[in-house]
C-alpha cells in the first residue's frame, strides 16, 4: 500500500476518554495525535487485509481440500536425507 505525501485534514468524532488515552499514547511515542491515529489506522487496514486473505483461503481450501497424500511428495523433496 502507497500513501501520497498530500495530507487531507479529515473531523473524527472521539469520546473524551479515547481522546485521552490517544494524546497519552502520542506522548509516549513522541508523536502528535494525528501520526497516531494514522499509524493506528494503518495498521488496522493491514490486519483487515490479512484478516480477508485468511478467509479467502479458508474458503479455497474448504471448497478445494487437499487429497491425503497430497502433501507426501512434496515432504519427501524436503526431506534432508537418513540421519
Amino acid at each position: 500500500m502507497e500513501y501520497s505525501l498530500c495530507m487531507e485534514t479529515v473531523q473524527i468524532v472521539l469520546d473524551a476518554e479515547l481522546l485521552k488515552a490517544a494524546d497519552s499514547a502520542a506522548r509516549r511515542t513522541k508523536r502528535n495525535r494525528s501520526a497516531l491515529v494514522r499509524d493506528a489506522l494503518r495498521e488496522h487496514l493491514k490486519r483487515l487485509e490479512i484478516l480477508a486473505s485468511e478467509e479467502r483461503d479458508q474458503k479455497g481450501y474448504t471448497q478445494h481440500p487437499q487429497a491425503q497424500d497430497e502433501s507426501q511428495q512434496w515432504e519427501q523433496e524436503a526431506a534432508w536425507g537418513p540421519e
